[in-house]
């Protein structure tokens, strides 16, 4: 297969595989940001403590998360037919793509938020503030790069997730390499589209770290949150020496202990 044959269908693949990865990371992230942050607010200690729900949330997460992407395709065929209308195509591989990246993801928001100072929530929550402003001010502000970099992971295991749809006629780069690169023997078109995969990989892998970072340096909060930590760290400095002198009959002690 010459380059100009192989052109114009790596050209339509590229573009599949950055259509059904990009609406599954944004369902992803609607649904496993809020998830997460419910497994994180309903824990022991939590805001909204309620050790039933979070048991129950928690194990539906897990039975999501353990079962292999290319069953859950197949488990959710039916669904899929009733929401799209039919069970191929990169419309029909969206919906598998984001049910299974919606638990992957609440995992690791929740790990990123149980991250932030709990200080900060307790000086929010002393200043009259509610649950939404303390997950509004304090908790997804601050846990910002690290929601970043867990989105970039998320990203990463959908193009994989996006390969495996393609061997059930999903389309995109994994469909590509199938049908012409494993079952029609094009070895070459088959190693570019490894070739394309891997650079793609490496670009959202250096963007997310490159935005983490930068929030990082910048301190990763927002709002109300850095003026908190500011007062935290100040306050034992703000202390009088006149507050702490002794006044009355235990100076008076005091002097005559000297004398």
């Amino acid at each position: 297969m010459t380059w100009s044959e192989m052109q114009p269908l790596l050209s339509q693949a590229c573009w599949d595989t950055l259509y059904m990865v990009g609406w599954s990371t944004l369902i992803a992230i609607v649904g496993g940001l809020p998830l997460g942050l419910l497994l994180v607010l309903t824990d022991r200690g939590g805001l909204l403590q309620n050790v039933v729900a979070n048991k129950v949330v928690g194990q539906i997460v897990n039975v999501a998360r353990s079962l292999p992407f290319i069953i859950l395709m197949v488990a959710l065929m039916n669904f899929t037919r009733t929401i799209t209308g039919t069970t191929i195509g990169r419309e029909a591989a969206i919906v598998p793509l984001a049910i299974g990246a919606i638990p992957f993801f609440a995992r690791l928001v929740e790990t990123a938020v149980r991250e932030v100072d709990g200080g900060l929530v307790e000086a929010v929550q002393s200043m009259g503030g509610n649950t939404w402003t303390v997950v509004r001010r304090v908790l997804v502000p601050e846990s910002l790069p690290s929601l970043i970099s867990s989105a970039t992971t998320t990203i990463v295991a959908l193009i994989g997730y996006s390969a495996m749809a393609g061997t059930v006629g999903a389309g995109g780069l994994g469909d590509i390499a199938i049908r012409y690169g494993y079952q029609r023997f094009e070895t070459g078109l088959m190693w570019i589209t490894v070739a394309i995969l891997a650079v793609v990989i490496s670009l959202i892998q250096f963007a997310g770290d490159y935005a983490a970072r930068g929030l990082h340096r910048r301190g990763g909060q927002s709002g109300v949150a850095p003026k908190l930590r500011l007062l935290k760290d100040k306050a034992p400095a703000d202390r009088t020496p006149a507050a702490d002198a002794p006044t009355g009959e235990a100076a008076t002690a005091d002097v005559g202990k000297v004398a």
